[in-house]
């Protein structure tokens, strides 16, 4: 009912457990490289449209 199939509000992450998503989120933002596959293209995708047109 209503799109939850069983999840209850309720979801474990290992991760958030041993605290691995809080490095790499403070570790992007110091530097200012994305983690995510996703932000990892796009920056990339962004460097080289600049290369390639200028700006």
């Amino acid at each position: 009912m209503f799109g939850f199939k069983g999840k209850y509000g309720f979801s474990f992450s290992w991760k958030r457990l041993l605290g691995i998503s809080g490095i790499k989120n403070s570790v992007a933002r110091k530097t200012g490289i994305p983690t995510t596959r996703g932000g990892m293209e796009r920056k990339i995708g962004r460097s080289l449209l600049r290369m390639i047109f200028g700006k």
